[in-house]
């Protein structure tokens, strides 16, 4: 059973404590190099920052002792990239990751329906569906959902969040019919003749989404306490909010002053509205104890790889008639990235083709290089590159923002979708790493579990959970396990504007760490995954244990 143990007076709000002392444990940090140390003791202060790390042969000084019965201590991790509120919402809606087939997704949505309103819920892949022991191929209908929610509209998002699919009487509520265009940047699925099957594509997603009723504000706090408790549960003791509106802001505001925020949140506007909304007079600091910042707005260039979306420079090699949607076009991408940096926002862009990482480096490219690299500007995914705009990230100064289980997840359709001649540069970690190119790992929560241990053991294996394939996809592109370590925690402070608080336990930084119930240093990569963690502390105090 577990017990999720939350701080219910943070940061400014807490009592002065004494010295701390953790002792009798199995610590492991790096330092400002990247080199790995070794501790016994951990040392820290009444501000809930760190005071030493002590190997086991120091006397321990005076303070309040916290016997670690040998348990195997890490700096908290931190997530580059993933989507805070989402993550919480998959706690409340109808979560269909883990079907394996349209039935089975129609089954979970009967089950999970809510006595009123709008049947909504999010996590299909039509690339995990199968049907007679043969993946389906295809997308779904509306008609296939109707069987499942009868006149009340639904909305189940993909797992990706880059397309949708709806049932009729959504589709009634929003007046889509076959004379309905599709905005650009965006593509409604249609039948061979003409009329909207049910599925929609990035920018059309909002042709449905515009009215789906708002959330009240206690649903949505409620939403972010369900997030913050899986994040401690894993770990996770700070986290890139990839793209968020001013209410988010607002709400991640109210939570720290409340000291109630039991996670670091770098948040990233989702766009120059929300930037402009959220920040009109200019980047906002690290704020209420470090625990939130909104120095960078965030851009999509293109859609997904699973909903073919994804821009691609030559056509997708399972579907000739397509090469995805370019959301932003060149000019327009290269107009805001300056216009932000101009502004002193670092630019976080998602781009996962080859087509949207080439233009998405051009508008880096635009940028003066001593802006570039003090905003510290940030290529989110990096998914699918061509070789020749690999060398760029190190040359232009740009961070790689990179999703270990998203490779291990797409191997398959990846290759359908591409076809190996073109896989060079496909989530090409190790590739990036030597060429110079600073790295920052995540999940794109919750598209992937949050669970940093899933993301360090695809980092480190190249391998799904269950060991395919042997050897590991692509394995020349693994990563070690100390730079899959510093990915979520150096390499992600430092893609935060952050290495100076957290990262490390090094002295003068927040006491944010975890226990694990194994250590990782020690276990078989392919366990990796299996460790669980034991414990959470944020600035010294326990957010979560497991019991």
């Amino acid at each position: 059973m577990k017990t999720l143990l939350f701080a219910c007076l943070l940061g400014v709000a807490m009592p002065a404590l004494a010295d701390t002392v953790y002792h009798n444990a199995n610590g492991y940090t790096l330092d400002g190099k990247g080199e790995l140390h070794r501790f016994a003791a951990l040392v820290v202060d009444d501000d809930g920052k760190v005071k030493a790390t002590l190997p086991a042969s120091a006397a321990l000084p005076a303070g309040a002792r916290v016997d670690m019965q040998g348990a195997t201590l890490w700096p908290g991790l931190i997530d580059a990239h993933g989507h805070v509120m989402r993550l919480g919402e998959l706690k409340l809606v109808v979560d269909l990751r883990d079907t394996a087939s349209i039935p089975q997704a129609l089954a979970r949505i009967k089950a999970g329906t809510p006595a009123a309103g709008w049947i909504l819920g999010r996590g299909w892949n039509q690339e995990r569906w199968y049907a007679d022991g043969k993946l389906i191929g295809r997308f779904p209908t509306a008609a296939e959902l109707d069987a499942a929610t009868g006149n009340r509209p639904a909305w189940f998002a993909r797992v990706d969040g880059h397309a949708g699919w709806a049932n009729t009487a959504a589709l009634k509520a929003a007046g889509i019919t076959r004379d309905t265009k599709a905005p650009d940047g965006g593509e409604i699925i249609r039948d061979a003749a003409g009329n909207p099957t049910g599925v929609f594509v990035d920018k059309a997603m909002a042709l449905i989404t515009r009215v789906i009723p708002d959330d009240d504000e206690q649903r949505l706090d409620l939403v972010l306490e369900k997030s913050l408790e899986t994040m401690a549960e894993t770990g996770l003791t700070g986290a890139h909010d990839a793209g968020m509106d001013k209410p988010t802001w607002d709400r991640y505001v109210r939570f720290a002053k409340a000291g109630k925020l039991t996670a670091r949140i770098y948040a990233m506007a989702g766009g120059p509205d929300n930037r402009k909304a959220i920040a009109p007079n200019g980047p906002i600091p690290w704020s209420y104890g470090d625990r939130i910042a909104m120095q960078a707005m965030k851009l999509v260039s293109d859609g997904a790889l699973g909903s073919r979306g994804a821009y691609l420079i030559a056509p997708y090699a399972d579907m000739p008639s397509t090469r995805g949607l370019e959301i932003l076009p060149p000019d327009r991408l290269k107009a805001l990235i300056t216009d932000a940096s101009r502004d002193g926002f670092q630019v976080n862009v998602h781009a996962i083709g080859d087509a949207a990482n080439r233009s998405t480096m051009d508008g880096f490219a635009a940028v003066p290089e001593a802006e570039r690299v003090r905003l510290r500007h940030r290529n989110e995914h990096a998914q699918i590159l061509d070789m020749a705009d690999l060398g760029r990230f190190a040359s232009l100064k740009v961070i790689a923002s990179m999703q270990p289980t998203h490779a291990t997840s797409d191997k398959g359709m990846a290759e359908a979708r591409l076809g190996e001649g073109r896989l060079g540069g496909a989530y090409a970690w190790a590739a990036i790493r030597q060429s110079g190119a600073q790295l920052a790992l995540g999940s794109d929560f919750p598209v992937e579990p949050p669970d940093p241990m899933f993301g360090i053991h695809a980092a480190v294996t190249r391998q799904s959970r269950d060991g395919l394939p042997a050897g590991g996809w692509r394995p020349w592109e693994k990563l070690s396990l100390i730079d899959a370590f510093a990915g979520f925690t150096t390499w992600a402070a430092r893609a935060g504007h952050a290495e100076t608080m957290v990262g490390t336990l090094e002295p003068g930084k927040w006491a944010d760490f975890i226990t694990l119930e194994r250590d990782p240093f020690t276990a078989p990569d392919g366990d990796l995954w299996k460790i669980k963690v034991t414990g959470t502390w944020l600035a010294g105090h326990q957010v979560f244990a497991r019991k």
